[in-house]
């Protein structure tokens, strides 16, 4: 399946669980999962994917970050995130889930967005990594048998994986339900979607897309986040710019109105100011430290679903 044209210079994965226990949610082994759990190229997920590393050599990259491999590793990926492996002997586990998996949890939805943000690789103590690997080898039973009431067993064993994690990363006190479930965690997620990205968005635009006041949204995102929907927005861009000229081809004013700039002149501006340096020298930096992402097979012979004969 093709990405969407704003995103089409990185490939999107997207979870397909075939019928008859269609949900949205797999769990297994990096080998049951699939060899697309350990692509080796630049690519995102439509769907948010938690890692338990127990073996492996080498660099698992996040958005432009190398994160060396020292099993044992947690690592957290929320849907939108860009990473491949620079890896060899990779093993542990892998849960792929979408948002509908948790849509009756909004904490734990906005519990891995702020994990995935903040810690999206973690090497784990001896009792941490007891911990997470006690429920993730059980959510992985319960997943395989499905026997009956699976679901609610996995939503809240995902439950606890996700406060002890949050926990391992002096995070403090887990976000409230209901402070995800309001209008700050709706802004956030239209900062993960394409309508962030689009020339011309801005603020006002996307408040008028939630039904509320620019005003009203900005004190609401300024209470739970401590920062203003613009500052957020301009964050969110300059990641996706940052994706795009590390992991791609793209020239600079491609680049730029991927990332929701009409005027080229003006994204390299921005772009300089925000990180003190220009997309040219960013790009060259950030190939110079990660390097090219190998690959063995052809960009469009590559699958775009993921899921695995467990799923």
């Amino acid at each position: 399946m093709s990405p969407p044209p704003a995103r089409g210079a990185l490939e999107l994965h997207r979870l397909e669980v075939p019928a008859p226990h269609r949900l949205p949610f797999a769990a297994g082994t990096f080998d049951s999962i699939g060899p697309l759990s350990r692509a080796d190229y630049p690519h995102r997920h439509a769907f948010h994917e938690i890692l338990l590393v127990t073996a492996g050599t080498g660099r698992h990259v996040v958005d432009t970050r190398p994160l060396p491999i020292t099993p044992p590793n947690l690592g957290v990926l929320a849907a939108g995130q860009v990473h491949h492996w620079q890896a060899r002997g990779l093993d542990g586990y892998v849960l792929l889930l979408e948002d509908a998996f948790l849509a009756d949890r909004p904490g734990d939805r906005e519990l891995l967005r702020r994990l995935a943000a903040r810690s999206p690789w973690t090497a784990l103590g001896p009792r941490e990594h007891a911990e997470a690997a006690g429920v993730v080898t059980e959510i992985a039973r319960e997943f395989g048998e499905r026997r009956p009431g699976m679901a609610g067993v996995v939503r809240a064993l995902l439950h606890v994986l996700l406060v002890r994690a949050w926990r391992t990363t002096d995070g403090g006190p887990a976000p409230a339900p209901e402070a995800a479930a309001g209008l700050a965690a709706r802004f956030l997620q239209v900062l993960e979607g394409p309508e962030a990205l689009e020339p011309g968005a801005g603020v006002e635009r996307i408040a008028d897309g939630l039904g509320v006041s620019p005003g009203h949204l900005g004190e609401a995102v300024k209470r739970a986040t401590g920062r203003t929907p613009g500052a957020l927005l301009r964050q969110a861009r300059l990641l996706e710019a940052e994706r795009l000229l590390a992991c791609t081809r793209l020239t600079v004013a491609a680049v730029a109105r991927a990332s929701g700039f009409a005027d080229p002149a003006y994204f390299c501006r921005f772009f300089r100011r925000e990180t003190g340096t220009t997309p040219g020298e960013f790009r060259a930096h950030a190939r110079a430290e990660v390097g090219p992402a190998p690959s063995t097979t052809a960009p469009g012979e590559r699958p775009s679903r993921t899921g695995g004969d467990t799923a």
